[in-house]
């Protein structure tokens, strides 16, 4: 299934097993996701469901926005997420549907997206992993210095994509594989294994993971029937 859910990352925990291992959790509250819109491959396109999460004041919205919600009979909500369908996903869904934490199992496997926490204005040692200059031999206040960036005069500019330094996080980014530990439908929250971007309070999309599911489809492909090769032998090739 193609559509996930959008939650908040409330924090770390750790969790026991029976076997009295400890395995570290990120908690995510999945506030119940209703879909405000269905899109369809006549009208928009492309197929999608769009949800909205959590609950905001409709007069922070404009009355194209608000307009759009009631259209769907749905409360405002913190925000629109799209989730993309592809032709083979016989996924049908309406206005108003909601979705809840118990859309993932536990022991499923899923891929978290978030932003990751601002880290302000970093160096390329810091940035990039950069080992830096001696710390002796004539090396002066320019221990942790990027180094030469550009050329001479051909080209005499310094290319673009270049590691140097700069503004580091507020980046999107996605963490694969992560195996659901625990799912509480009573307090909407969802237990994942490991560790997700972003800072608490944050944003996270959660997906069934496409890796696992390509895994999947694999196993259930029949395996390739080869049959008998030719032999190469002459004199069995002259007895046909």
């Amino acid at each position: 299934m193609a559509i996930g859910l959008v939650g908040r990352k409330v924090g770390m925990t750790r969790i026991f097993t029976d076997a009295g291992e400890t395995v570290p959790v990120t908690v995510i509250e999945v506030l119940p996701n209703r879909v405000t819109q269905v899109k369809g491959k006549d009208k928009d396109g492309y197929r999608a469901v769009q949800v909205t999460y959590g609950t905001r004041r409709p007069s922070l919205y404009s009355k194209a926005v608000t307009g759009h919600y009631a259209r769907a009979s749905v409360a405002p909500g913190k925000g629109l997420v799209e989730f993309r369908l592809t032709e083979a996903d016989k996924t049908e869904v309406a206005a108003g549907t909601e979705f809840k934490v118990d859309l993932f199992k536990e022991g499923e496997k899923v891929d978290v997206t978030g932003t990751t926490i601002g880290k302000g204005f970093a160096g390329v040692m810091k940035r990039h992993n950069f080992g830096g200059l001696p710390a002796t031999h004539g090396v002066s206040v320019s221990h942790r210095s990027p180094g030469s960036i550009g050329q001479r005069q051909t080209p005499g500019r310094v290319f673009k994509g270049r590691r140097m330094s700069g503004h580091m996080g507020v980046v999107r980014r996605t963490t694969e594989n992560l195996k659901v530990v625990g799912v509480d439908l009573d307090r909407n929250l969802l237990l994942v294994r490991g560790a997700v971007a972003g800072s608490e309070g944050g944003q996270v999309i959660v997906r069934a993971s496409l890796k696992a599911g390509r895994r999947a489809n694999r196993k259930t492909v029949a395996p390739l029937k080869v049959g008998n090769a030719p032999s190469k032998d002459p004199a069995k090739a002259g007895k046909k």
